[in-house]
């Protein structure tokens, strides 16, 4: 394969808005198939679509003229390099796709009906391909897998036995198309996860609905999505109903009803309904676009078990063309040499490994879980410490109300719920919404009032039957509002001592009530804990700024190793970097912002779903899904993987080591060793395609 640019002459022919169309001229030597170029072009940052008219030598680039400027896009086109083949280095299955493989049965079938002066000079010419590259390679590279092949059909060659040639010579093309076919297919399945939204989304904007560019809309702008709509953001329900299926992002078929406070993310399906969704991530930043940032990644990344196996292919090499030497010495039979020839470990050691890799991350995808390349698998398989943030990880992170205290005997617990959910129902906050939801569970009265008024950082207020009321935090009601709170200072204090946070109520200039909220801990996080240690976890430990005893309170709980509370941020990095060398193998799960430094310096770092966008950036395991059993679904996932590959290893191994002596011992023919080699090493990869699920 030659290297630098891909296309010897590139004109711009014509563009409109969007879109673009080339003339080019591909170098000598490099793929000229319409599907590799197409696939080559769509990898490129902006670019929508590409299609190509081969007998035209005309391409067609729609791409996302916001993103992307034209020169850009000339600039990015005429960098690109052609792909290197996965399979043998050889360059004959992405020049012409099944091209060589039907040209070479072909020959098989015709060659024999031929007149004998003619039979060398037609198998001579399907093979040439071959030998080229096999030249090529033993230029660039030395002695590899692909030559050893053409050695093999060299000497078929030159013995006059043009059947085995040429049916060498097809068994090696069809090897390579289905070889490369099955590792392309798990790129595809990787790239499928993503759907695309719409060019143009509607939101509200100065009282109406208007439709604009995807590009225009940014956070805190209400975005509408009717039926059979793609969700375009990332976001929470501002009102309306419908259903939504998530399949796209989570794997889950059955459509989810979805209301005000219910998340919603891109790429999932508005079935039936209509919803308002506050935009919260937009953009490259939603979960859509950041799968395609994985999605990149992973298709390049390469992992240390990829990497052992690839430099125990490259030294198996010499050892099969000695063994052809010491075979044909003591035998004196070239039918055996070239049988020994066919049989090399390099197909199977190579392509398994990233195709089970790809496989894996296409499973983890659709449950909502992305995994940034193979060696996040890797190393998540080998972690043995587990070390959980508390606060949205352990904990749901969502607050719910927990006490409803009313100052004034006019009115009850029920009546102060609910006439602080008349005013936060208009208020996109967590405590909000956790007030409203305590108010609708008990299918409490609404309070008409006036306009809400929202203080940033301090709270809402409004006006109800005349009467201004105030709520949010300690210091908006009783230092900006002045409202006296010393009477109920005891009752606060100890529900503060009990660590729940506080949502102060003033209405007509006195202290009406507090509302006590309280993060709950995750329904699930004692089974995930137990799961894990059966997954092979040896420690599990819990990290968090909470208060000592509330920290040890839940440890027990939950079952864990151990604790350490009251950190600050910095802290957490230092015990990680402590516990790492003292050779523990960590994986670190969390959330928040201050989570990022221990999650980049763990072996392995788990982001749940709802967590800041740099603890998700940094982290090698990103959730799609706020549900902690995604962890162990992760660590069962990888261990999975690594089990899998181990398998593919030995079975790669033993069987061509068995062919390679049945060839050496003169049991096998050179067309028969090919078939069994070539379907041994298709049968190993489309088992590490086929299992690829969570």
């Amino acid at each position: 394969m030659t290297s630098g640019s891909w296309f010897g002459t590139l004109e711009l022919a014509h563009r409109t808005r969007g879109r673009a169309r080339f003339r080019y001229r591909c170098r000598s030597g490099t793929p000229t198939d319409a599907r590799t170029i197409e696939r080559a072009a769509e990898n490129i940052t902006g670019v929508l679509e590409a299609r190509v008219n081969r007998a035209a030598r005309s391409l067609v680039l729609h791409f996302d003229d916001k993103e992307v400027e034209l020169e850009s896009l000339r600039t990015a086109l005429a960098a690109l390099s052609p792909p290197v083949p996965a399979a043998r280095g050889s360059t004959v299955v992405e020049q012409g796709g099944p091209a060589p493989m039907v040209a070479s049965l072909a020959t098989l079938a015709l060659t024999r009906y031929l007149p004998q002066p003619l039979q060398f000079p037609v198998a001579l010419g399907a093979a040439a391909p071959l030998l080229r590259h096999a030249l090529e390679d033993l230029v660039a590279n030395g002695i590899s897998s692909h030559v050893l092949e053409a050695m093999a059909v060299s000497i078929s060659l030159a013995r006059g036995d043009y059947t085995a040639a040429n049916t060498t010579t097809f068994m090696l093309a069809l090897g390579e198309y289905l070889e490369i076919s099955i590792a392309r297919r798990s790129d595809d399945l990787l790239k499928h996860l993503l759907r695309p939204a719409s060019d143009q989304i509607w939101i509200e904007r100065g009282g109406q609905e208007v439709l604009v560019a995807a590009g225009e809309v940014v956070v805190g702008d209400t975005v509408i999505v009717a039926d059979g709509a793609v969700v375009p953001v990332d976001g929470t329900v501002l009102g309306g109903e419908a259903t939504v299926n998530e399949a796209t992002m989570t794997g889950e078929s059955a459509a989810i009803a979805k209301g005000r406070g219910d998340a919603v993310l891109s790429g999932t399906l508005v079935e039936e309904g209509r919803l308002r969704v506050y935009a919260e991530q937009v953009g490259s930043r939603t979960a859509a676009a950041r799968i395609a940032d994985y999605v990149e990644q992973s298709l390049t990344a390469k992992s240390a078990a990829q990497l052992d196996a690839a430099r125990l292919a490259d030294r198996l090499v010499p050892i099969v063309l000695g063994l052809a030497g010491v075979t044909y010495f003591l035998s004196g039979d070239w039918r055996r040499a070239a049988s020994v020839l066919q049989a090399d470990y390099s197909c199977a050691l190579k392509l398994a490994t990233p195709v089970a890799f790809k496989s894996a991350m296409y499973g983890a995808g659709r449950a909502g879980i992305l995994v940034k390349g193979g060696s996040a698998l890797e190393r998540l398989a080998d972690a043995d410490t587990f070390i959980f943030d508390k606060t949205g990880t352990l904990t749901a992170g969502t607050l719910a109300v927990t006490d409803s205290i009313a100052f004034d005997s006019t009115y009850t617990a029920e009546d102060l719920l609910c006439l602080a959910a008349s005013v936060e129902e208009h208020y996109v906050h967590p405590l909000a919404h956790a007030v409203v939801a305590a108010a609708r569970a008990i299918h409490g009265q609404h309070f008409e009032h006036q306009e809400v008024q929202f203080i940033v950082a301090h709270g809402v207020a409004s006006v109800i039957e005349g009467q201004r009321i105030v709520i949010g935090s300690r210091h908006f009601v009783a230092d900006d509002e002045g409202i006296d709170i010393s009477a109920h200072l005891e009752t606060v204090d100890r529900l503060y001592e009990e660590g729940k946070t506080l949502l102060y109520i003033g209405f007509g200039g006195r202290f009406l009530g507090v509302l006590a909220l309280k993060d709950e801990v995750r329904a699930n996080s004692a089974a995930t804990i137990l799961r894990l240690r059966e997954l092979g976890a040896k420690r599990i430990l819990m990290l968090t700024g909470d208060h000592r005893e509330r920290a040890e309170e839940l440890a027990e709980h939950l079952g864990l190793d151990g604790c350490h509370a009251e950190l600050l941020p910095q802290d957490k990095a230092r015990i990680v970097e402590e516990l790492s060398q003292q050779g523990a193998r960590i994986a670190f799960v969390g959330d928040g912002i201050n989570d990022a430094p221990a999650l980049a310096g763990a072996h392995v770092g788990i982001a749940m779903q709802k967590g800041a966008d740099i603890a998700r950036l940094t982290a090698d395991v990103a959730l799609l899904e706020d549900d902690i059993a995604c962890v162990a679904d992760a660590k069962a996932l990888a261990n999975g993987t690594m089990a899998l590959i181990g398998s593919n290893y030995r079975l790669t191994v033993g069987l061509n080591t068995g062919i390679l002596a049945a060839a050496a011992a003169g049991l096998l023919s050179p067309i028969t060793t090919a078939m069994l080699h070539n379907g041994s090493t298709i049968a190993i990869l489309l088992n590490a395609l086929r299992r690829s699920s969570v």
